[in-house]
């Protein structure tokens, strides 16, 4: 509590250190921001749900704060509540008489509607069995479809019943002239309504059978005076029917501008429904978060009780394992001094075995010394034995004397007289194994104290390390309790406030059915309308930025176009210069140049060539005619030429076999002059050949010349244009 109350003030110093500063805007609006709804976290003063006794959500640190909190809100709660049941309740009120108004005026409608004959549904508004709960329990007559059982009894009473009904009617029915007169002359009432006159008929007079030629004066008069009568009736009854017209849409008209009024109320009792709700859960959540922090510091109190009791355990622990940890150091040490003083007289007894057998030769000495270092190998397995894991405590006499009896037993075998070194005295012998069996005896007490030495040190270890633990664990404690205090004190300082913020002042990314607000951070709008207009300035400044790059990359990209378009009309203009360079003016083109009318020069080509075309048609007629003629001479001449050709194909078979025949006659005769023919052929074809180059050369000379010539007479002919370069 001292812990809490100090807290508490350290909190109320710094929000009074804070509205010291803010002491003169506290004055001003002090009172308003006590109402906000934005600070009290919920819109319950909106709603007849405020209550002077509420605490401020800044200052709830107490766990009883938080309790007279919760009991407040649930005040609140049962308020708003009330309040909307009570507008709930006038509305309900509101739609009984509605109801009713609307009845009443359904009923003058059917009555209009009968008079006018008219069949239409009338809309006949009824609560429903949820705004009427107590009717489930009420059972009507018309629910019930089964005719009703009576007994004989019943049914003789009812029938007494209505005798005496009857009875009591006809006797009320008896002779009365008042009510006689009155049904003769009135129709049995004293007052006749318009409503009754207009459903009366005229009688036609009687004369109207008769032909209307028959007619007498009198009679077209009463006749014209009956029809002026049913004419009045008739236009009585149409501004009758006319006023239970307007009646009716007046009537109609107000029961849906009623109805309309009632459904707006309606509709706003609803919207004051939700928003009941709406205030409703947020006072449920406010509520929720303060058992949420009641919960938490509950367990934080529990866990530092829990610590505190852990913490005051370990420390009498400790404080035991610590007086343990002493006493096993005193026993330790007084311990290691015995030992001391065992293994000092054991090497005692080694350095004066030599002083005690002076009288010994020396070589003998240093047999009897060996003899003297010589144990039983019983001996070592049982150090061995004893080395790896002895089962009896530490000074035990009976371990001892069960680990030195079989040692004993076999030293009996080295103390033997046949392991006597020869020319050695039997006294002398006899005090050697007396002194040999005292150094066993001294060194199995050595091993056995420093095996108990060795236990008694871990012993102490362990206590040690247990002691150790104790404090590591106190370390630990301590450590585990100043943060959960610090973690308590955090808590409460750290209070769960509940705001209430327009729609967009959240930014919190809202993908999740609710969203995570760990990370999320309360900034106050000034700062982020700064913000705002910071990245609004410098992305303004970038969009420039951005606009004049583009535009200076247009301007690249339209030059570069430029450039491009400029160099391809060169290129097009030397183009054309170069064609106009190499055109050949021909007398066709100076004439066309020459020519003024072209159009009629076309005519006239056009003519020409139409003529000419004429007649190479007609030509072609008689060429393909010709050809047709000169193909069908051919075709007989072929024939006749394939005749020829076979009698030739025969002939020719016949010349071969002769030519071969005359060829292998002559064959051998021609080999001499053949030599001779041959070599007078080469000789001539050399000189024609020689011929033929000198012709040629001729010729070249004589084409080059004709060349030249040619080239002279263009020139002078043609005007020359010489190429301009760029």
């Amino acid at each position: 509590m001292a812990d809490l109350q100090i807290r508490k003030e350290i909190t109320e110093f710094q929000t009074k250190a804070q509205s010291d500063k803010d002491e003169e805007e506290i004055e001003e609006e002090g009172a308003n921001e006590l109402e906000n709804p934005a600070l009290t976290g919920s819109l319950s003063a909106q709603y007849d749900g405020c209550n002077p006794y509420l605490y401020s959500q800044f200052s709830l640190h107490t766990k009883e704060e938080k309790i007279n909190q919760i009991i407040l809100l649930q005040d609140v709660i049962h308020s708003v509540k009330l309040a909307f049941n009570k507008e709930f309740e006038s509305v309900f009120k509101q739609k009984e008489q509605e109801i009713n108004r609307v009845k009443d005026k359904n009923q003058r409608l059917q009555e209009i509607m009968t008079e006018l004959d008219l069949k239409e549904k009338l809309w006949e508004p009824e609560l429903c069995d949820n705004e009427k709960p107590e009717r489930a329990l009420t059972v009507n007559d018309s629910e019930i479809k089964v005719e009703k059982y009576l007994t004989p009894e019943q049914k003789r009473k009812a029938e007494e019943l209505a005798k005496i009904e009857e009875q009591r009617r006809l006797a009320a029915k008896g002779d009365n002239a008042r009510e006689r007169a009155l049904d003769d002359m009135m129709g049995g009432v004293l007052e006749v309504k318009k409503e009754d006159i207009l459903k009366m008929e005229i009688p036609q007079p009687e004369f109207t059978s008769k032909p209307e030629a028959q007619w007498l004066e009198d009679e077209k008069k009463q006749f014209k005076e009956y029809e002026k009568k049913v004419k009045e009736l008739n236009e009585e009854r149409e501004k009758y029917r006319k006023t239970l017209e307007a009646e009716m849409k007046k009537l109609q008209t107000s029961i849906k501008d009623s109805t309309q009024v009632f459904d707006e109320t309606l509709s706003r009792l609803f919207e004051r429904k939700v928003k009941s709700e709406m205030v409703i859960y947020q006072e449920e959540l406010k509520i929720a978060n303060l058992v949420f922090s009641i919960v938490i510091e509950e367990e934080l109190v529990n866990r530092e009780t829990e610590l505190n009791h852990l913490l005051d355990k370990t420390r009498k622990m400790k404080h035991a394992s610590a007086e343990e940890l002493k006493n096993c150091k005193v026993q330790v040490d007084a311990f290691r001094e015995t030992y001391d003083n065992i293994v000092a007289e054991d090497k005692l007894l080694d350095r004066g075995f030599r002083k005690e057998f002076f009288d010994v030769p020396t070589s003998m000495v240093d047999q009897l010394y060996k003899l003297y270092k010589r144990r039983p190998r019983v001996q070592r397995m049982r150090t061995q034995i004893d080395t790896v894991g002895p089962a009896d405590q530490p000074g035990s006499v009976q371990a001892t004397r069960d680990a030195l009896f079989p040692l004993m037993k076999a030293m009996g075998e080295l103390d033997d007289p046949q392991s006597m070194p020869e020319g050695l005295d039997p006294s002398i012998w006899q005090r050697f194994c007396l002194s040999r069996r005292t150094k066993v005896e001294s060194e199995q007490m050595v091993k056995q104290k420093a095996l108990t030495l060795a236990e008694m040190q871990a012993f102490l270890q362990k206590r040690t390390e247990e002691d150790e633990k104790h404090k590591r664990d106190i370390e630990k404690i301590i450590d585990d309790l100043n943060g959960l205090r610090e973690e308590k004190m955090r808590f409460q300082l750290d209070l769960i406030v509940q705001f209430l913020l327009k729609q967009g002042s959240v930014e919190v990314d809202g993908s999740n059915f609710i969203a995570d607000y760990s990370d999320a951070l309360l900034l106050h709008r000034g700062a982020v309308e700064d913000l705002n207009g910071t990245i609004r300035t410098l992305g303004e400044q970038k969009i420039a930025s951005m606009v004049e790059s583009k535009d200076f990359r247009k301007g690249i990209i339209q030059q570069e176009w430029e450039h491009m378009r400029m160099r391809m009309q060169m290129e097009d203009l030397n183009n054309k210069a170069r064609d106009i360079q190499m055109l050949k003016v021909s007398r066709e083109l100076q004439v066309y140049l020459n020519e003024t009318d072209h159009e009629s020069c076309s005519a006239k080509q056009m003519s020409v060539l139409e003529q000419t075309l004429a007649a190479q048609k007609k030509n072609h007629k008689k060429n393909v005619k010709n050809a047709k003629r000169i193909i069908k001479g051919l075709e007989r001449q072929i024939t006749h030429k394939d005749k020829e050709n076979d009698s030739l194909d025969k002939e020719l078979q016949e010349l071969l076999v002769t030519v071969s025949e005359k060829r292998h006659v002559y064959g051998a005769i021609a080999v001499e002059d053949n030599t001779a023919i041959n070599t007078e052929k080469r000789y001539q074809d050399i000189i024609e050949r020689r011929k033929l180059v000198d012709l040629a050369r001729t010729q070249a000379q004589n084409v080059a010349t004709l060349k030249a010539e040619v080239e002279r007479l263009r020139m002078k002919t043609f005007p020359a244009l010489v190429q301009i370069g760029h």
